[in-house]
C-alpha cells in the first residue's frame, strides 16, 4: 500500500513539473528570475570592494572552479551546473562604485543580473543579487523548478558574508566606473 502512494506521488509531482514546464514553453519564454539578499556587518563600501575581486569568487561560490578577469569589464567563468562543467563570458555593463554592478551573458546560457549595495548603518549592508536566467535543457529546467538557482544564490550569499565578517576587511578594490 505505501509504495503504491509512493509512485502515485511521484507521478503527480512529475505531471506537475511537466506542466509548469509545458506553461512555460506556451508563453514563448523558459527564463526565471531570482531575488536574494543578506546583511552582512560590514560598510557598504567594504562588501562592494570585496565583490569586484571576481577572481575570489570561488572561494565563497560553491559551484563555481574558476572566474578569469579578462579587462575591466569581461569575465571567463567555469563552474558545474547540474552537475556538468561549463564555460561562459559575462560583460559587465554598469558598475557604481558602493552601488551596483550589473552584467549579462555573451556566451554561453543566457542570463542578465544586478549586485546592490545598500547602506543600512555604518558598520552594517544589504546585498542583494538579482538574476533572470534561461536553464538550458531538461535537467537545469528541473533543478530551477526545484528552486535550484535561489538556494544556490543563499548559500552562496551567506558564504559570502560569513567570509566578510570573519576577515572584516576586503581583500582588494576596484574602484572605477562603468556605463554602457
Amino acid at each position: 500500500m505505501l509504495n503504491r502512494l509512493v509512485k502515485m506521488a511521484a507521478v503527480a509531482a512529475g505531471g506537475y513539473f511537466a506542466m509548469q514546464l509545458l506553461n512555460k514553453k506556451q508563453h514563448g519564454a523558459l527564463s526565471s528570475s531570482i531575488a536574494e539578499s543578506v546583511n552582512i556587518k560590514v560598510p557598504a563600501r567594504t562588501a562592494y570592494n570585496q565583490w569586484t575581486q571576481f577572481e575570489e569568487f570561488p572561494q565563497f561560490m560553491e559551484n563555481v572552479h574558476e572566474v578569469t578577469q579578462l579587462d575591466d569589464t569581461h569575465l571567463r567563468w567555469r563552474a558545474s551546473v547540474g552537475g556538468v562543467e561549463k564555460e561562459w563570458e559575462t560583460e559587465i555593463t554598469e558598475q557604481i562604485p558602493d552601488k551596483r554592478i550589473a552584467w549579462r551573458a555573451i556566451s554561453g546560457a543566457r542570463h542578465a543580473g544586478v549586485v546592490t549595495f545598500h547602506h543600512i548603518a555604518d558598520n552594517e549592508c544589504r546585498v542583494m543579487v538579482q538574476m533572470d536566467y534561461a536553464p538550458d535543457g531538461a535537467v537545469e529546467q528541473l533543478g530551477d523548478m526545484l528552486g535550484g538557482v535561489r538556494l544556490q544564490t543563499r548559500a552562496d550569499l551567506q558564504r559570502f558574508k560569513q567570509m566578510l565578517e570573519s576577515r572584516g576587511s576586503e581583500t582588494g578594490a576596484w574602484r572605477g566606473t562603468v556605463s554602457h
